[in-house]
């Protein structure tokens, strides 16, 4: 496990487009899925990551309590399947399942999504205002395996209310920290 801060893109960045499939229910989602929605957040997971685990309550607690709120959020989870199974589309599903997860969890298998995003590590967070433009990358919160803090997502909560309630997002903005994104050795698409 190399453990990978988010890259902290420049605010203000245009969401790069996608159409991935949603492991559950196989739809391909986009950024125009959520196009009348006022904030996007794209955040970037896995199933293996001890990271992930001990947040993924926490995202499924996210998903519900934003769910009737006017935000998009979708999971996309880009790690190489064949050489990390757990992270392959079957076991994404039985993870988002037993979650409860409210929002799509897509497989981005050429792994060119997580790149346009410089998606670096897992779990990576991206929040997008309406025009689509970066407001917010960084932690959920300061909770990590084994340091004693809950986990409450107050820091991607606080951005999260700024962007619905017409406020600016506060610009002191810590990095995730996380897993690296298990990168394929060839750079390319293969079939699982």
């Amino acid at each position: 496990m190399a453990l990978t801060p988010s890259t902290m893109s420049a605010l203000g960045a245009q969401a790069p487009d996608f159409a991935l499939p949603d492991v559950v229910s196989r739809k391909i989602i986009t950024p125009d899925t959520f196009e009348t929605r006022k904030a996007l957040l794209v955040m970037f997971i896995c199933r293996h990551c001890p990271y992930v685990q001990h947040v993924k309550a926490e995202l499924a607690r996210l998903g519900r309590d934003y769910a009737a709120k006017d935000v998009g959020i979708v999971a996309i989870s880009a790690n190489d399947a064949i050489q990390y199974p757990d992270d392959a589309p079957a076991s994404l599903a039985a993870m988002a399942k037993a979650e409860g997860f409210s929002f799509p969890l897509c497989y981005d298998e050429s792994q060119a999504v997580a790149k346009a995003y410089a998606a670096a590590c897992t779990p990576d967070f991206f929040l997008y205002d309406q025009g689509r433009r970066l407001v917010y990358r960084g932690q959920l919160d300061d909770s990590r395996p084994g340091n004693g803090r809950p986990v409450t997502g107050r820091d991607l909560r606080a951005a999260l209310d700024a962007v619905l309630g017409g406020h600016p997002v506060s610009a002191d903005q810590k990095p995730s920290i996380g897993c690296n994104i298990k990168w394929k050795p060839d750079g390319g698409a293969r079939p699982l």
